[in-house]
């Protein structure tokens, strides 16, 4: 070889490793439409970063907007594909300095389908856990590392789903954290950046609630004086379509999406909440605001399936912890409203309490409510959940390991329905459960 051609090749191998050494996670589906999909990444340091994409079995390339990533923000970057036509496979690329960064996974997205007034609403699998746990000695408490298993997520992605829902506690802030800004952006990359957790995130729809463990301290509430930071910390690392119900999206990370003849109601049950052991005033987890908008969009929503994702359990009887239980008036004039509105096809997603269980709660003159609780995925399990009394246990279907479930939407008009089924681990199947959408009428 050349001198010339060696020069070129140590400076071109050169280049290319010091490019991927600028990529500090990413890159992350957030939420696709029919005329535009967020891609969401991160840098080490500041870069200017941006996609190219094309339709599969195409050769002709669309780019992004340019971005410059900055200290403010994380170094992260929301960049949207807004060249694309609906029901449509595409590949991209991401681009650094100029530079393209070759991951070893499939980097590829879909828009939404067109389906109304046409066909059938399409088939689709949603992915779904809680309580993500990803250990950092130096900041750890003594002892054995809380967080395990992080092959999960190769688990998960094998199962391929077209969205993956995170349904609050993705990441822990420790003590260390969450009285900085610098701690809680430490912690929100910290756990981003997993590498098991890569290939999920650049092939599936995620979308995100929290729980007070990436909301600030444990059982957080409206007090927490850095709300508002780890709020834009939220927003900077997911990609959901709003947060919050104000214009200035200042308030909360309250948010809705739809796929298929699916709607997805992503509530925030913390920024909100009152103390868990305040004695006088009103007792409320998703303040009153939040709580009619929810009301009014369910009213509203025309979706075969509406699947409210909040962190705690809605529907566990037990008044322990912080079920919705422990906060009586507020949760039964939701369950009230939704009996008197007539709404249906109602599924609570829940996480937070370290093991799983599906929760039914049978109701006069309408159709059975049902709670499902999945967690965790990488944290420590609890069994404490073996010894409280939730008399809407169903029963067989409560697990104390690690864990994700998968929602298969499936079925023509007349036969729509809805598969829930558990995983462990290595994606071996742990319980399921057929719900149709005739018994949620």
């Amino acid at each position: 070889m050349k001198l010339s051609q060696l020069l070129f090749c140590l400076i071109s191998t050169f280049v290319f490793a010091q490019n991927k050494n600028l990529l500090q996670s990413g890159p992350m589906l957030g939420y696709s439409e029919m005329k535009e999909v967020l891609i969401w990444a991160q840098t080490t340091q500041e870069a200017e970063i941006y996609i190219k994409y094309k339709k599969k079995g195409t050769d002709v390339y669309f780019q992004s907007d340019k971005i410059k990533t900055s200290k403010n923000n994380g170094y992260t970057a929301k960049l949207l594909a807004d060249n694309v036509t609906e029901g449509t496979e595409y590949e991209y690329d991401l681009f650094i300095n100029n530079k393209k960064v070759s991951v070893n996974y499939p980097t590829v997205f879909q828009t939404k389908k067109l389906w109304q007034w046409r066909t059938d609403a399409p088939d689709f699998s949603v992915a779904l856990g809680s309580c993500n746990y990803i250990n950092e000695p130096e900041l750890d408490r003594p002892g054995k590392g809380y967080g395990d298993n992080y092959e999960i997520f190769t688990s998960i992605n094998a199962k391929k789903p077209n969205i993956m829902l995170w349904l609050g506690d993705n990441t822990y802030l420790r003590e260390a954290d969450w009285d900085t800004r610098n701690g809680i952006y430490h912690r929100y990359t910290h756990s981003r950046s997993v590498k098991e957790i890569q290939p999920l995130l650049a092939s599936a729809i995620n979308l995100a609630i929290w729980d007070d463990h990436d909301f600030g301290p444990n059982d957080g509430d409206r007090s927490f004086i850095n709300k508002h930071i780890t709020q834009q910390a939220f927003k900077d690392f997911w990609g959901n379509k709003f947060y919050g119900l104000d214009k200035n999206q200042e308030q909360g990370v309250c948010s809705m999406y739809s796929w298929s003849d699916v709607d997805f109601f992503l509530l925030d049950d913390r920024f909100f909440k009152s103390p868990n052991n305040r004695k006088t005033g009103e007792r409320t987890i998703l303040g009153k605001e939040q709580l009619e908008w929810l009301l009014d969009a369910l009213s509203n929503s025309k979706a075969t399936f509406k699947l409210i994702c909040i962190g705690g359990q809605v529907l566990n009887s037990a008044d322990v912890f912080e079920n919705y239980a422990t906060y009586k008036e507020e949760r039964e004039y939701l369950l009230n409203q939704i009996k008197e509105n007539n709404i249906r096809g109602v599924l609570f997603l829940t996480g937070d309490r370290h093991h799983s269980e599906l929760s039914a709660l049978k109701r006069d003159g309408t159709y059975t409510l049902y709670d499902w609780t999945v967690s965790p995925l990488t944290s420590g399990v609890s069994k404490s959940g073996a010894k409280e009394n939730n008399t809407n246990r169903v029963e067989g279907s409560y697990f104390t390991e690690r864990n994700f479930g998968m929602i298969h939407f499936s079925g023509n008009k007349e036969n729509r329905q809805m598969k829930l089924v558990l995983h462990n681990v290595n994606g071996e199947p742990l319980w399921e459960k057929v719900i149709s959408a005739k018994e949620l009428k």
